[in-house]
């Protein structure tokens, strides 16, 4: 088995959770608020370490109290933190997350994330790793990473969220892209959005493969998700889902995808596991500790 290195940010996610959001100037009472575990990376470590694969987590934090939490979170996941790193300054990255009628928007202040460098590495990539990033540290920096890891024969896995622009090179370093419709959009300046055909869908992805990309995955949502490859377009469909917050469903399905991979699935059969560990995902409060276990997983697909 081959493990799986998320390269990313660390949050703390300060979750609100009112029975509406409040209007502009609005000072709206009644709200609960929980301290929880976040950032785009950590979020993914967790979801793949869930799915019983050995995961790494790279990244960096401040020197504060959010820092330790985080890194013992880690730890009691069993998710290897000793590439996190502490810089001095910046804070460690706060997500403040406002959770309503069953959908969230979130603000970010990236603080440590923002000083994450490539250089850093204790551990260099390896041959048939499984090597996770996103967009919410520098982009410079996770271009180089993608590109050391492609060099060394690990496998690429690149969240383009929350998108950025980024180096046209970047792609060509790029096993799997994954991305959700809005993201699609950004990247590919096509219109595409949640009611889009398949077809159109599918045409977006192409053009990123054309790019460089090996493959693309772009998640839709309740629609399930598309798989695009030289090959094929495939359809997963999303399974049903009681849903309560569905912050973290977007890292859930790239962190178990990942580790599917690492466990020697498919493209295709790796996005139907994730896209069932999405699906209990939503149906708890916060993100990394709303990442499914391998088991519950099983149990969620068995019955679909």
């Amino acid at each position: 088995m081959n493990r799986v290195v998320v390269c990313g940010s660390l949050n703390m996610d300060v979750v609100v959770q009112s029975p509406r959001r409040p209007a502009t100037g609005e000072t709206l009472l009644g709200a609960t608020v929980s301290f929880l575990p976040g950032g785009k990376g950590l979020n993914q470590a967790i979801a793949a370490v869930r799915q019983g694969v050995p995961t790494a987590m790279v990244g960096a934090v401040g020197n504060d109290a959010f820092a330790n939490s985080l890194r013992s979170f880690l730890a009691d996941n069993d998710v290897d933190c000793s590439g996190v790193r502490e810089v001095d300054g910046p804070a460690t990255g706060v997500a403040i997350i406002q959770v309503a009628e069953g959908d969230n928007a979130i603000t970010v202040a990236s603080g440590a994330n923002l000083a994450f460098q490539a250089e850093g590495l204790r551990q260099p990539p390896a041959a048939g790793e499984i090597w996770v990033a996103q967009f919410e540290t520098p982009v410079e920096e996770t271009a180089l990473l993608m590109e050391r890891a492609r060099a060394a024969g690990a496998r690429t896995v690149l969240n383009l969220a929350p998108f950025q622009p980024f180096p046209e090179n970047l792609l060509g370093n790029i096993d799997i892209a994954v991305l959700n419709e809005i993201e699609l959009a950004q990247a590919t300046a096509e219109q595409v959005d949640g009611r889009s055909s398949l077809k159109r869908v599918a045409d977006a992805c192409r053009t990123l493969c054309g790019r460089g990309a090996g493959a693309v995955v772009a998640t839709l949502g309740a629609r399930g998700a598309v798989v695009v490859t030289a090959e094929a377009v495939t359809e997963v469909a999303a399974l049903p889902a009681a849903v309560v917050d569905t912050t973290g469903a977007g890292d859930c399905f790239v962190g178990t995808l990942a580790a599917r991979l690492a466990l020697g699935d498919d493209l295709v059969a790796a996005a139907r596991q994730a896209a069932a560990a999405a699906s209990l995902c939503v149906e708890t409060l916060g993100a990394a500790p709303a990442m499914p276990s391998a088991d519950a997983v099983a149990a969620r697909l068995s019955r679909a």
